[in-house]
């Protein structure tokens, strides 16, 4: 107990000693547990509660049971919105102005959440809640998620009390990089296996709320259960996948135009609302031929299946809800994080590394390989018609501050707590309402000082209200938005905005046009008033320019990534030696040795026994793209995938002898990304091969990393099939390397433009 707390009485000796325990904490008597779905890069239309027609009945349900949120607002982007909805304050305050990944220095863009702005967990945990973190997170540096970093901004660092998931932006549903609790762990079955990541965190989901009630029937809980889904790759289970065949070759213009149609029929929208137009840069269905039909009607197929498998593992979660009794005193909150993404470009994506390395698919390529879109080769992103569909009838999309980029759907289910059901709300809301709204209705108010931290005011206020009363006012009627240059302001029913490209030098940050909506009767921003309201759109934009004076939002800065991420200082040690040992978790490849771009050499410390061995010895990323280095039937190999489009082999016609070994590969560079690689035993080169196409940027995405003694998850190479564990005695791999890190600016820019 603290110091001064005790309330017993002490003498020199226990029987003239009255003992004393603090009583357990409670929250206030019918506190409700709480639950917080997120689903990544889901639109506005893209559930059946909201207008789609991809199948959803377990949210439809939720939805049918509650209340239906038409006019609920994000940040635009994924790790912002998570900041905004787990602090109640804004992103930029969060220091989140944009991912993780692109922190500049900056306050309103470090990526480090302040301790000022605590998280639900601290607040909820020490008035008695339990708080488990399921799924993505993507609110840790990226420079430290790796097992030699501080876990201070790791979950379990933020207040929660369990964690299952990946830190990533995204992670490949069926081989994904995963942590539990303060460890990184490898997935618990293989892709081939039947395994998929959203089954898996709707289990840990379950079993945490079961792992309290088998001790304690009453406590409440927080569980904030984040999906991949659905983010890039749309892995969907191959059912899935084939429940849709066909159900999208009438294209996105007929599918927006329906969709629409039930919006309006069910009331989501006010009666004035029109259809936004369909942007130039996004061809007519009709004028696609018949081939670019076939491979973009798959590419939504892959989304609209992996939704509906996420719909169904929701449904798993609330069944045991139901079991376990506490269904009907749990505040279920489902939403997504931002709008319908558009980085799968004009023509889609078989495989999203590409982009950070210069490469592109070809269109042969699509058609070819039409029937792995979906599944475990593919990190598949659908075109960007399908993302103006999804944002149904917004303009634009994630990323930029037009309603499609920050109106999201928003399903409310609480039965003890809100009479109505299958009732609409209006009332505008935005990201940061959520957490002030659970913290009312939990009745443990923001605390002034939390761990010893003085706290920031809440920029968020509770929507309790409008649980009951349809005609509540909104609970605030002023509310910012920036990201990556783009701005609005939302003010009592109007909306200024304006739109920037990333990195464009036409117009500057200080020429942008504004904008300017009615958005009681133009949600969907089809007529700008800006000529007609000359002095309302002034007044508004002097009102952004103070917001962003007081959340931290200057400077605007529109750069994606490569003006600033050389700047930024590494928390790791800079060397040209590194060692590993076979057994270790797969290390994550921004934490792993870089022999992009330079000169390295691998040797790998073996014994070989009286049967030839095979085996990996070190391998870095996946079918994605990547290398490794391996013996086969007693023979030494080494693989290049170049971004899953070409894979270059290096082998040695020579059986490897019993005893002790060093197995070597080298290689000189003779230009940029390319160069000699030469297989050694002993010092003693037996084996040489050009390697024209070395990898630049990024070996592969997220879910991928470096490993020892293996190939964990997806192999590298085509040459086996499994992880292919090296079968002699491997006793370590040194790996050295040369020069300086060096990385193409210009093609790592591009890459975080498209992923982000």
């Amino acid at each position: 107990m603290e110091p001064g707390e005790f309330r017993g009485t002490r003498g020199r000796y226990h029987h003239e000693s009255t003992p004393w325990w603090p009583e357990p904490v409670r929250p206030p008597a019918g506190a409700p547990n709480i639950v917080l779905v997120v689903l990544d890069d889901v639109g506005f239309a893209q559930l059946g509660c909201f207008g789609s027609d991809i199948e959803t009945p377990t949210i439809n349900a939720l939805a049918a049971g509650g209340l239906r949120y038409t006019n609920f607002h994000t940040t635009a982007l994924c790790s912002p919105t998570r900041a905004a909805l787990l602090t109640g304050r804004n992103h930029h305050a969060n220091g989140m102005g944009r991912v993780s990944e692109l922190a500049t220095g900056f306050p309103g863009y470090d990526g480090r959440i302040p301790r000022a702005n605590a998280m639900l967990p601290a607040v909820l945990v020490p008035a008695g809640y339990a708080a488990w973190a399921v799924g993505k997170w993507h609110l840790t540096p990226e420079d430290e998620t790796h097992l030699g970093a501080s876990r201070a901004r790791w979950p379990l660092g933020s207040g929660f009390e369990r964690f299952y998931g990946f830190f990533e932006g995204e992670t490949h549903q069926l081989a994904p990089s995963l942590v539990h609790d303060n460890h990184r762990v490898n997935p618990p079955a293989s892709y081939d296996s039947g395994y998929h990541l959203t089954d898996d965190l709707v289990d840990h989901s379950i079993e945490f709320v079961r792992d309290l009630r088998a001790v304690d029937p009453d406590k409440p809980f927080f569980l904030y259960l984040a999906t991949g889904a659905c983010h890039s790759p749309h892995q969907p289970p191959p059912h899935h996948l084939a429940r849709y065949r066909g159900k999208f070759d009438e294209g996105w213009d007929v599918w927006r135009e329906r969709t629409f149609a039930r919006q309006l029929a069910a009331g989501l929208l006010p009666p004035t609302t029109e259809l936004s137009r369909r942007p130039d840069w996004v061809p007519a269905w009709a004028d696609l031929d018949d081939d670019d039909k076939r491979v973009y009607a798959r590419y939504m197929e892959a989304f609209a299946g992996f939704l509906t498998h996420t719909d169904e593992q929701l449904g798993r979660l609330v069944d045991s809800l139901r079991q376990s009794g506490d269904l009907d005193n749990t505040l279920l909150t489902v939403l997504s994080d931002n709008g319908a993404s558009s980085e799968g470009g004009p023509t889609g994506s078989l495989n999203d590394v590409r982009i950070w390395n210069g490469a592109r698919t070809t269109r042969e390529e699509q058609l070819a390989r039409i029937d792995e879109i979906g599944g475990p080769w593919c990190h598949n992103n659908y075109p960007w018609g399908w993302t103006v569909a999804g944002n149904t009838p917004f303009r634009r999309w994630k990323r930029e501050v037009h309603e499609g980029g920050v109106a999201d759907p928003l399903v409310v289910h609480w039965p003890a707590g809100i009479a109505g059901r299958d009732e609409l709300r209006h009332q505008y809301v935005h990201a940061v309402d959520i957490a002030p709204t659970f913290l009312d209705v939990a009745g443990t108010p923001m605390p002034e000082v939390v761990d010893g931290v003085a706290q920031r005011p809440v920029d968020g206020a509770s929507i309790a209200a409008t649980f009951a009363d349809e005609s509540a006012p909104a609970a605030r009627t002023t509310q910012y938005y920036e990201m990556f240059g783009c701005r609005a302001l939302y003010d009592d029913g109007w909306k200024a905005v304006t739109y920037h490209p990333i990195q464009s030098d036409s117009p500057g940050l200080d020429a942008a046009e504004w904008e300017l909506y009615d958005v009681r009767v133009d949600p969907s921003e089809c007529h700008d008033l800006a000529a007609s309201e000359p002095e309302r759109l002034a007044a508004m934009v002097r009102k952004w320019w103070t917001e962003a004076e007081r959340n931290e939002v200057l400077p605007i800065d529109n750069r994606p990534f490569s003006a600033f991420v050389f700047e930024r200082p590494t928390s790791l040690p800079q060397r040209s030696s590194y060692t590993y040992y076979p057994g270790a978790l797969a290390i994550p490849e921004p934490a792993a040795v870089n022999v992009r771009n330079r000169s390295h050499r691998i040797a790998a410390h073996v014994l070989v026994g009286e049967e030839p061995p095979q085996g990996v010895l070190i391998a870095l990323g996946n079918r994605l793209g990547g290398w490794t280095f391996f013996v086969q039937s007693g023979r030494l190999h080494y693989a290049h995938n170049y971004v899953g489009l070409t894979e270059t082999r290096i082998s040695a016609d020579l059986d490897l002898t019993p005893g002790w070994h060093t197995l070597g590969f080298a290689f000189t560079k003779t230009g940029e990304h390319h160069g000699i690689g030469a297989l050694l035993v002993d010092g003693a080169e037996i084996g040489r091969g050009d390697l024209p196409h070395f990898t630049p940027v990024r070996f592969s995405l997220h879910g991928a990393g470096l490993s020892c003694g293996r190939d964990v998850g997806l192999p590298v190479s085509n040459a086996y099939d499994d992880e292919f564990p090296f079968t002699a005695t491997l006793k370590r791999v040194v790996v050295e390397v040369d020069g300086p890190e060096i990385v193409d600016a210009e093609e790592e820019a591009a890459g975080a433009i498209a992923q982000q």
